[in-house]
């Protein structure tokens, strides 16, 4: 009985660690997604100061503020990636990328866009 009990444990605590390696593939899938599709606008280090982000009226958001970035929600940036910004209410120059990417991806750069916020992003329960 106990061996099996040990024999969980050990299970358990090998799949944690799965699960962080996973987490961390998700990031760095996401920030080659992120560096390919995002920089031209939110710039290399997600600061809002892509090449193409002079032409525009409103500045593409700062990925950087985690004063902004840690108010929103997980749900709230993957609608923003895979609707576009006019969908909840933010810039229309932010492109619906849904058709381009699938929700693994989204996800992906979700997971990404938390590592980049300054002060870092603690997940609670009271985002929008």
């Amino acid at each position: 009985m106990i061996h099996r009990i040990v024999s969980l444990l050990g299970f358990l605590a090998l799949s944690s660690i799965s699960i962080d390696t996973a987490g961390a593939q998700n990031r760095g899938e996401g920030r080659k997604l992120y560096v390919t599709y995002c920089t031209a606008c939110h710039g290399e280090k997600g600061k809002g100061d892509g090449m193409a982000a002079q032409s525009f009226p409103v500045k593409p958001a700062d990925h950087t503020n985690g004063a902004v970035m840690n108010q929103l929600s997980d749900k709230f940036l993957t609608d923003v990636i895979s609707k576009g910004g006019s969908a909840v209410g933010k810039s229309s120059f932010m492109p619906a990328w849904g058709s381009s990417f699938n929700e693994r991806q989204i996800r992906d750069i979700v997971a990404y866009l938390r590592t980049i916020a300054d002060p870092p992003y603690k997940r609670d329960g009271n985002k929008r």
